[in-house]
């Protein structure tokens, strides 16, 4: 009896660590996300800053995890969570950056993509307020889904527009360095 008590005891303890999530900013952040049938594991999360204020805990969700860019872009799945943490981000803002964040990512060639832009930052027209969560799921060869506070959104078709909205955060031009070393678990 004292056997069963203890291995049910230990799988409690074991079944705990699963599911426990990191703290990043006051945001919890979950080890894994499950998203139709995929189950992804947290790869790594940090915080966007700027003027010394945090805006939102960006985290990374793959297959297997990876320091390398490179590897998530070709993976055929690959999450970002932004949480928003800031009540000065606005609908606005918010557009205004991920704009200067396609620029970046593709040396100001918008051109090719912006018709999917467009219908993207639609998604970000609804005011934002702190507490948000937005989940952008990159799948190849469908594009990205995103979820505004876990409600599907949109699906936006494309592979180019798919590897321009990652390298967002993970490109040669990010967001924010640091961010993105820390999704990317350096």
């Amino acid at each position: 009896m004292k056997l069963l008590k203890t291995a049910t005891l230990l799988s409690g303890l074991l079944l705990a660590t699963q599911v426990c999530a990191k703290t990043v900013a006051d945001v919890e952040v979950a080890d894994s996300i499950k998203l139709g049938d995929q189950t992804l594991q947290l790869n790594g999360a940090g915080v966007r800053s700027k003027f010394f204020m945090d805006l939102y805990v960006g985290s990374l969700y793959t297959l297997s995890p990876t320091s390398q860019a490179s590897a998530v872009i070709d993976a055929p799945i690959a999450v970002i969570r932004l949480n928003i943490t800031s009540g000065l981000i606005t609908s606005d803002k918010m557009h205004d950056a991920i704009v200067e964040g396609f620029e970046d990512a593709t040396d100001d060639n918008l051109a090719p993509i912006q018709a999917e832009i467009d219908d993207f930052m639609a998604l970000f027209s609804d005011e934002i307020v702190k507490g948000d969560q937005f989940t952008l799921e990159a799948k190849q060869g469908v594009g990205v889904t995103a979820y505004k506070n876990g409600q599907a959104q949109a699906t936006i078709q494309g592979e180019t527009f798919r590897q321009a909205l990652l390298n967002i955060w993970l490109g040669q031009q990010p967001a924010q360095k640091s961010l993105k070393r820390d999704m990317l678990g350096e």
